[in-house]
This record gives structure tokens, sequence and C-alpha cells, in this order.
């Protein structure tokens, strides 16, 4: 491949990345506390609806991004509302899943009369540079304020579950929470705190996603949610590993671009390559866990 290839595939996996690991890094919060969390696809897909719906009304991207963050932590704090009054974790995922699913077709048609996609929003980016240069291209990806943020939340993440008051309670609370109540920790209350913090996380991911498409499209987590829970698990609630892990996965979507001018079928071919490798790495890890035990 030519330099400039090298480039593009490069900084598309840092771009791709992003909400990706975002997401990863708000179930990595929700899983130290002890809740299992698969509605992050419905997290990335509701905060990014917010973002796009709060940047039209203010025509201020720094007003979606918080509403995303909004939306975002509300969806964790429903996830464990109703797990601590008893629903199961699965069956919560699930629901407010299809919440997201179905709710943000509903509110496109009511905002804007369509329910496939939003009208147009600049975000951070006006769009398109036009430049061909490489050096202002990685530039342009690297100063991105969605990717800055991204960095800071998984520093923040790491440190904070490993060093902090609140991380060690977390982790307490994950493990035992039967001991950790006996120690006269508020089980409940810092599981909220986690899924709500980690809900919040997933936003600047939903942000990330509309933002670069610069506009909501009915269905625009396209299963990164599920993807980045699978990051999760297979690096072990790890916030370092579970960012390289979805790095990884980004890498793979990246390379749809390289094969943008080839043949439809092969393009087909690599927009699967995401999910075999999801596929592939699990039963990979659930067949060692097995040889293990």
């Amino acid at each position: 491949m030519s330099g400039s290839v090298l480039v593009t595939l490069g900084t598309e996996t840092v771009r791709m990345t992003v909400p990706y690991a975002c997401a990863a890094l708000g179930g990595i919060w929700s899983e130290k506390s002890g809740v299992v969390n698969i509605a992050l696809e419905g997290m990335l897909l509701a905060s990014a609806l917010g973002a796009v719906a709060l940047e039209i009304a203010t025509g201020s991207p720094l007003v979606g991004l918080a509403g995303a963050v909004v939306v975002g932590g509300l969806f964790g704090a429903a996830h464990a509302w109703f797990v601590r009054r008893g629903v199961d974790a699965i069956v919560s995922g699930i629901a407010l899943n299809l919440i997201a699913m179905g709710g943000t077709r509903f509110l496109l048609r009511a905002l804007y009369g369509s329910s496939s996609n939003s009208p147009a929003i600049p975000g951070f980016r006006g769009g398109a540079t036009g430049s061909t240069s490489a050096i202002a291209l990685v530039a342009e990806t690297l100063s991105d304020p969605l990717t800055l943020l991204a960095v800071v939340a998984l520093a923040s993440t790491a440190l904070a579950l490993a060093r902090t008051r609140l991380g060690i309670q977390l982790r307490a609370a994950g493990e035992d929470a039967a001991a950790a109540a006996s120690l006269g920790l508020h089980v409940a209350r810092l599981r909220l705190t986690a899924v709500t913090i980690g809900g919040a996380i997933a936003g600047i991911g939903g942000a990330a996603l509309a933002f670069d498409q610069h506009e909501f499209q009915s269905g625009l987590s396209g299963g990164r949610g599920f993807i980045a829970l699978a990051a999760v698990i297979v690096s072990g609630w790890r916030p370092g590993r579970a960012v390289l892990a979805c790095a990884a996965f980004a890498l793979l979507d990246a390379t749809q671009i390289v094969f943008q001018g080839h043949s439809r079928a092969s393009h087909d071919l690599v927009t699967t390559l995401p999910y075999v490798a999801t596929l592939l790495t699990l039963a990979a890890l659930g067949r060692r866990r097995r040889a293990s035990g």
C-alpha cells in the first residue's frame, strides 16, 4: 500500500476507535460495579440523536455534545434503576436497546419529518477540508475535540478505578456485594453512580458518531455497542486493553476505505470483518476459559 493509503487507514482507524472506545469505557464502569450492561448500543444511538437535535436547536456543537452526555447518563441511570428494582440486567439492557431503536425513529419523524435521517449539522468540523496533505489529515484527526475527550476518558477511567476511593468501593461492590454492604457501603448507590458515569462516557461516543456523519441516521450505531461490549469482555475489564481491542476492531472497520474502489462483493466482505472477528474472539475466549476451568 502507498504512504497516502496508510495515512488514511491510520487516521480512519483513530476516528472509528472513538465511539467504540467510549462505549467500552462506559461498559467497564458498569461491569466493575457488578452490573452487566448490554445497553451500550442503545446509549450510543440515543445520545447520537441527542447531540444532533440540540446542535440543530442551538447551533452549538458544544451544547450538542453536552446533550449527548446527558442522554447517555440518563440511559445509564435508567438501567441501574431497573436492575435495583429487580429487573434482570440482560432484560433491562435489551429493553433499553429496543427503546432507543424505536424512540429515535419516532423522534426523527416527529422532529424532522423523516424516519431515516436528520438535517445536516457541521459538528466540530464544517466538513472535509479538501486538503490532501498527510500531515494536515493527521493533525486534524488528533486535534479533534472528541478524540481528545476519548483520551481523557481513558486516562480518567483507569486512574479513578485503580486509585480513587470511589473506584475501590465500586470494585468491592462488583466483586462481592454482600461483603461490601457489610462494611457499610451503599451498593445500590455505588452502582447507580457507576452506570450513570459509564452512560455519560458512552454518550461521548454517540456524539462522535453523529458529528462524524454530520447528521443522525436511523440505526447509526450499527452494532458498535455490542462490539464494544465484546472488547470489554476480551480485555478482562481493563480500560487500556479494552481500548486496544476497540482499535483492532476499528482497524478492520477502516479497511473498508481501502476497498471502496474495488468490487461490491469485496466491499461487502470487508464490511463483515469486525463482526466476524468479534465472534471468533469471543469463541476463542470461551474455549480458553473452559480449558482453564
